[in-house]
């Protein structure tokens, strides 16, 4: 009998040790936003062995597509298992993900053209600052990435485009590439529409960049993917092009698959991978 109870209380340790180094997913957290006037939520990956350390981890900022919001990746992403498996299987190394909410009030991750609805400056000034404070997140840019779908991808690519210094690597999976499609039901006149392209049209970015400016985004580690039956493919296509004639240093990736979560959460550990790199300084 006593042999049964050490036993027990031994398998219960072992289990408690366990389940002590799990990730953790909070699929709702909430941050007041002076900016936008109103609560914002995200969702937030903490690695295995959060919980129990005091280490800071470098953070990955994951944007969901049109259609979707934070809890996006959560659900159809399989962001947790996904994670898991790739820091357990040793192809990335643990980090923080956040996935916040732009699917509230105003779709999208930009400012609007008529200055109602700020919603990339409270992405920089308020989304970040909070996360930097709330969770033990490595601050410093080399620790810092961006990655997204669809409008997300969309997303990556021009925050890393106005703010290069801010990121260490960007991953647009699948990217809305074109300030076009966001202009369609907005309400606003020729001259705020022009005014928008020229702020989101990644060509307008890259072709009136400085040298300056092209050497910082330079800096930046890019991957590039989307599926090769995506009906964003030739969108995706140009941005290739484009990165090659301007020189900026990038990955490339046409693989099978279409515009779905299958492609997606396929690419979610490369992603992981590619921008670990980053962080390790490899």
């Amino acid at each position: 009998m006593k042999n049964v109870f050490f036993a027990t209380a031994l398998i219960s340790c072992i289990m408690l040790s366990a389940n002590a180094q799990e990730s953790r997913v909070y699929e709702t957290r909430t941050v007041t936003s002076k900016i936008l006037k109103a609560d914002r939520h995200y969702a937030i990956y903490l690695p295995p062995g959060y919980e129990e350390s005091d280490m800071s981890y470098p953070v990955l900022y994951l944007l969901h597509g049109s259609g979707d919001d934070h809890t996006g990746w959560v659900q159809f992403g399989q962001v947790q298992h996904i994670a898991d498996k790739a820091i357990a299987d040793g192809i990335a190394g643990p980090m923080i993900i956040v996935m916040p909410d732009a699917n509230t009030q105003v779709k999208g991750y930009f400012n609007q053209p008529d200055g109602s609805f700020s919603y990339e400056d409270f992405f920089f000034t308020e989304l970040i600052p909070h996360i930097e404070k709330t969770y033990r997140v490595r601050s410093d840019r080399r620790y810092r990435a961006v990655s997204g779908l669809s409008m997300g991808g969309g997303g990556t690519i021009f925050y890393t485009l106005h703010h290069p210094e801010l990121f260490a690597a960007a991953a647009p999976l699948s990217a809305t590439t074109s300030a076009n499609w966001l202009l369609r039901n907005q309400n606003a006149t020729d001259e705020q529409k022009e005014t928008f392209g020229k702020i989101y049209g990644f060509e307008h970015i890259l072709n009136n960049a400085t040298k300056e400016e092209l050497d910082r985004i330079k800096r930046v580690r890019w991957y590039v993917s989307v599926g090769d039956d995506d009906f964003l493919y030739k969108d995706n296509s140009m941005l290739h092009i484009l990165f090659r004639e301007k020189e900026i240093p990038h990955e490339y990736r046409v693989k099978d698959g279409a515009h779905t979560w299958t492609y997606w959460r396929m690419e979610l550990p490369l992603v992981m991978e590619f921008v670990s790199k980053s962080f390790t300084q490899f």
